[in-house]
């Protein structure tokens, strides 16, 4: 006999329905999988012997033949255990075709027929629903990804015992579920701008930075607040609109980490790695890729503390995903592309010791301070749009009794003006200021005669790049938005400049 049953795999963070087909026939016994498999796919027959067994059935001895199609797809993971043993039972004629159409089933089957979580059930959701089918059978402990999706029944596994018995059962099953109740009240701010004392400039920049979605490098000796700063951002970022969320709780589905997101569904990711972690680690891989650091850190913050301890290759694998909002990963002939759309946020000091240009207390030689600096090629800090160096404060600052504004005030501020930034792009692909197009320059960012003026200077005396052109341009339009004005003008442009301190004092050699 015949059967078929309709099952997914994910491929970046999208899925597509995959068939599995069941032929049971007279001849020698032996179970036969086809359909370009990996090697824990075609072990699964010997976990679907067990548990098939295991659920009282005894299959009298045929020739079993799966295939999973279409053909030219790798099929890998475990996905496919409980979809390939309800092909073998209806094949056998233990279960009906009728109680597995419109269903689509993924899970992985231990040897006692307990069905395992598996990853990516919430991509596999949305391609359910995409393709038209009414149910989707998942683990239970899978089940809130899945009901996530609208518009679809998901019927629960506990064991392939309990999933034949309820397929018999003419029973619509939906599990009521809605994200948003669980989110806190108020979430937890790892760190409030008020709490960092002085460092006006400091929090003048990260103002900036959070309101176009501006990259950011902090430099400066250790203890001036740098950390403290970085960890503030995501205090005044406003949170996740429903696309957005959704989005990312695919990339931390496919993960295997999507129980992180439920509880912080609509907060923007802060991503911290050490600067240990492998190119890998950062942009995603492995023999099944998954999405790395910087596609965890999509729509929020990607932290890197002391950047120059990072290795060089980790550090240029940031290159393109910085440029595109994505990274492809090419993997076994089979290409993924995770969103990696982050505002990288990140730190560092000026030397090796610390304390450069203090030369009371920095202990470098000019060779040592070009090679710390140098560690950072040039193409990765040209995409850096505001770069500010960190003093540390003084006494005063620490003990005044001047009080600073807190994150909340100042994320209303940021908050104001990405309503702007959503009414000025209505009509284009453009989210952010940092993100708009340089053919496109002209038309969002209208200057007067003495910021064209005080750019074509700058331009000159800092041999500023064609994209730190665009980009001091880009900063400048979000300190006009931040200003109230429509009109870039000689102030913000000045500003801006201020900034733009990796094309200034230290970087280059000459002046070390």
């Amino acid at each position: 006999m015949y059967s078929i049953v309709s099952s997914a795999i994910v491929s970046g963070i999208e899925s597509v329905l995959v068939q599995a087909e069941a032929d049971v026939c007279d001849g020698m016994p032996v179970f036969e999988m086809v359909g370009e498999l990996s090697t824990e796919v075609k072990e699964s027959k010997e976990r679907i012997r067990a548990a098939i067994r295991n659920a009282g059935i005894r299959l009298t001895p045929k020739r079993i033949t799966v295939n999973l199609y279409p053909a030219d797809i790798r099929k890998s993971g475990t996905g496919f255990d409980l979809p390939i043993a309800l092909a073998v039972l209806a094949a056998y004629g233990h279960l009906p075709m009728e109680y597995l159409e419109d269903t689509v089933f993924a899970g992985e089957i231990s040897l006692n027929g307990k069905v395992q979580p598996i990853e990516g059930v919430l991509p596999m959701a949305i391609a359910v629903r995409t393709a038209g089918k009414k149910r989707i059978c998942v683990p239970v402990e899978n089940v809130k990804e899945a009901a996530m999706v609208k518009d679809i029944s998901v019927l629960p596994a506990e064991s392939l015992e309990q999933v034949l018995k309820m397929l018999q059962t003419p029973i619509d099953y939906k599990i009521p579920y809605n994200i948003e109740e669980t989110q806190s009240e108020q979430s937890e701010i790892e760190c409030d701008f008020r709490e960092i004392r002085g460092q006006k400039v400091l929090k003048r920049v990260c103002e900036i930075a959070a309101a176009g979605r501006h990259n950011l490098l902090m430099l400066g000796p250790p203890g001036g607040g740098k950390t403290a700063a970085a960890k503030a951002i995501p205090g005044i970022l406003p949170e996740l609109t429903e696309e957005e969320a959704l989005e990312l709780a695919r990339i931390y589905s496919v993960s295997g980490l999507f129980g992180k997101r439920e509880k912080s569904y609509r907060e923007r990711p802060f991503r911290h790695p050490h600067h240990t972690i492998s190119m890998a680690g950062m942009a995603g891989g492995g023999k099944v890729p998954k999405p790395g650091e910087i596609s965890l850190a999509h729509n929020g913050v990607l932290f890197l503390d002391e950047m120059t301890e990072f290795q060089r290759a980790t550090l240029e694998v940031l290159r393109q995903p910085l440029e595109e909002g994505r990274i492809y990963l090419v993997r076994n002939s089979r290409t993924c592309c995770y969103p990696a759309d982050v505002m990288l946020v990140a730190a560092m000091n000026p030397c090796n010791c610390g304390y450069y240009p203090n030369r009371n207390k920095c202990t470098c030689t000019s060779a040592m301070i070009r090679r710390h600096l140098q560690k950072i090629s040039r193409p990765l800090l040209d995409r850096i749009d505001l770069c500010v160096e960190v003093q540390k404060p003084g006494i005063q600052e620490l003990t005044g009794k001047e009080s600073a504004e807190s994150s909340y005030e100042i994320s209303k501020r940021v908050k104001a003006v990405q309503r702007i930034q959503k009414e000025r792009y209505t009509q284009s692909h453009i989210r952010y200021n940092s993100r708009i197009p340089s053919e496109q320059i002209e038309e969002f960012c209208p200057m007067e005669t003495e910021a064209k003026r005080i750019l074509a200077e700058a331009f000159e005396s800092l041999e500023l790049s064609v994209r730190g052109y665009y980009k001091v341009i880009r900063v400048a339009r979000t300190i006009a938005d931040l200003d109230g004005k429509e009109v870039i003008g000689g102030e913000h442009m000045a500003e801006s400049l201020m900034y733009r301190n990796i094309d200034g004092r230290g970087w280059t050699s000459s002046e070390i």
